[in-house]
């Protein structure tokens, strides 16, 4: 997707979000590590920022920002409480792309106008209980009803779903179908009879930014609402995938750009810390704990930039899309560790922020896909080229 804004107009775009994380959500992080939450105030001002539909086409009320510079807004919201970027992210991402990318016109005119906006806050569900790494396998079922599905079903570790007003859900419509080939992806509103949202999650970091089981009860829904129309039926997996490629390059965005606030933190730190006289950035082996640490994240930029502009060019980056999320999020946990090192006992109390940075970087190598899910599709597509 081509994006409508030039080089200055996003600039301008970059400027105005720099200085909203700034100004208005780095004040915030401790209150939003406390309370679980983000401030309504702060959501509001999101949607009147429209962030919503940052990567959403003009035609629909959205900026249609490229993909290279969707990395680039990743990156900056990720330097700060991952929370406030997942309040509107989504919409941005993985909630909306099946609907932008595969959608009907009609499905386009209907919900995405309202998604720009943040009216209606999205999530994607595709995770199980049974089903994390292995996404073929899911079990929620779609049976066919007439001109309806009726689906039954539960989704697991759902980002945003207390939130969303519209969700992506993948369903096995083909029962005889045990793989990819017998999933459909539809698209189901928040007040649908039978759907259940779940308890939000208390989870190890990135607080603020709820999770939930979603259930489905008998839950009816047209086919009309089939991503892309009823002809899509059994080509849900395709859509997921499609979708997840875009959503791993995002991970690796805001890895590098988490990468980025850890090293300032360890970086500053280091040239204010006193010990046997002198700043402790002057002792060779805290130097080389930076040193490793600002290469790893130079060479996640330049792997995560590379696999947009890839895939902003609709070329195969499968690969490249898992190998940018695998080594920037492993490189993040480096980092991390690092930066916590480097501080010292400091690092390990809640009074300096590596110590909740630190735990907010664990998740980013557990979704989009493990790094152990994403070594093996790097290696089977590495290894197509040495058969015979």
């Amino acid at each position: 997707m081509a994006s409508a804004f030039d080089k200055d107009s996003f600039q301008d775009l970059l400027n105005m979000v720099d200085k909203f994380i700034t100004k208005r959500l780095l004040p915030l992080e401790r209150q939003v590590e406390e309370n679980d939450e983000v401030p309504q105030t702060v959501i509001a001002e999101m949607r009147e920022m429209g962030l919503f539909g940052l990567s959403i086409p003009q035609q629909y009320g959205g900026f249609e920002i490229d993909l290279l510079q969707e990395m680039q807004i990743q990156m900056a919201f990720s330097e700060t409480s991952p929370a406030f970027r997942l309040v509107f992210w989504p919409n941005v991402g993985i909630g909306s792309r099946g609907i932008v990318l595969f959608g009907t016109e009609e499905q386009k005119q209907f919900y995405l106008p309202r998604m720009a906006t943040g009216e209606l806050p999205a999530a994607f569900c595709l995770t199980e209980p049974g089903s994390g790494s292995d996404a073929a396998s899911i079990t929620t079922s779609a049976r066919r009803d007439g001109d309806h599905f009726v689906i039954n079903g539960t989704k697991r570790f759902i980002t945003n779903a207390s939130r969303a007003g519209i969700f992506t859900v993948m369903a096995r419509t083909d029962p005889n179908e045990k793989g990819p080939k017998g999933i459909t992806a539809f698209i189901v509103e928040r007040d649908t009879p039978g759907l259940i949202i779940g308890k939000s999650e208390k989870k190890m970091g990135q607080r603020g930014s709820p999770i939930c089981d979603v259930t489905f009860d008998n839950l009816r829904v047209p086919a009309a609402n089939i991503i892309g129309g009823p002809s899509n039926e059994g080509k849900g997996f395709r859509i997921a995938m499609s979708v997840l490629d875009a959503g791993r390059v995002s991970v690796a965005a805001s890895a590098v750009g988490m990468a980025k606030r850890l090293i300032d933190e360890a970086a500053r730190y280091a040239t204010q810390r006193v010990q046997f006289g002198e700043p402790i950035a002057n002792f060779q082996l805290i130097q080389a704990m930076l040193a490793d640490s600002e290469t790893d994240y130079l060479a996640s930029h330049a792997l995560t930039m590379h696999a947009a502009q890839v895939l902003e060019k609709g070329e195969d980056a499968r690969t490249l899309a898992a190998a940018a999320k695998y080594f920037s999020s492993e490189a993040l946990g480096r980092i991390a560790d690092r930066a916590v090192q480097i501080h010292g006992g400091s690092g390990y109390v809640a009074d300096y922020p590596v110590e909740r940075l630190y735990r907010d970087a664990r998740g980013v190598r557990i979704y989009e896909g493990t790094s152990q899910i994403l070594q093996l599709v790097i290696a089977r597509t590495m290894l197509k080229r040495y058969e015979q």
